[in-house]
């Protein structure tokens, strides 16, 4: 094993996919993720907590990027817009080369009744996130909860369709066409 070789971290990430995708995750222990990353297990809990995180890992990027787009945003816009921009923000964390990684990684978790119920404790995390950030900007508690989790909802769905194996169009396209439709189901026709 090479010490202090570069891009240990996602060296591992690949590695622990790879892993979890054969194998499952159940099966497949941190230091099968090392040893296939060719790092020590000392090293895999330098990066990680557990052999859980490798697959949330930039999640805390991901809602510093939501917080960030709610506290930038115009001061004209309606709190819906609001969210609609963060969740349009989370683009830049779901290009066309990572589609294939993201597929595989929800099937990992799709596979795993835990791994789901972390997903869901991370997500509501983020609402609580983007609720927060909205009262800062003086939304009101209740709508900036409704408004979050409902931006929470529609960047899950986007994501889920942004991973379906028939979808060609980028993340932010679908979220736009959401928010769309959202527009659509809460308008009279």
């Amino acid at each position: 094993m090479v010490r202090w070789e570069p891009g240990a971290k996602d060296r591992l990430r690949a590695a622990a996919l790879d892993l979890y995708a054969e194998r499952g995750f159940e099966q497949t222990t941190a230091t099968d993720i090392a040893q296939a990353a060719g790092v020590t297990e000392r090293t895999f809990f330098r990066h990680f907590a557990d052999k859980r995180e490798v697959l949330f890992d930039g999640q805390e990027q991901l809602q510093a990027v939501f917080v960030e787009a709610v506290s930038k945003a115009s001061d004209e816009a309606a709190t819906i817009e609001v969210v609609a921009q963060a969740v349009a923000s989370a683009a830049a964390f779901f290009n066309d080369d990572q589609r294939p990684h993201s597929r595989t990684r929800q099937t990992v978790i799709d596979a795993n009744p835990g791994l789901q119920e972390r997903e869901l404790l991370k997500l509501a995390a983020l609402a609580r996130a983007v609720a927060s950030a909205l009262t800062d900007r003086g939304v009101s508690e209740p709508q900036a909860v409704l408004a979050a989790e409902v931006g929470v909802a529609v960047f899950g769905v986007a994501f889920r369709q942004w991973i379906a194996a028939d979808e060609d169009r980028s993340f932010g396209d679908i979220a736009k066409d959401l928010f769309r439709d959202l527009t659509d189901l809460t308008s009279k026709a």
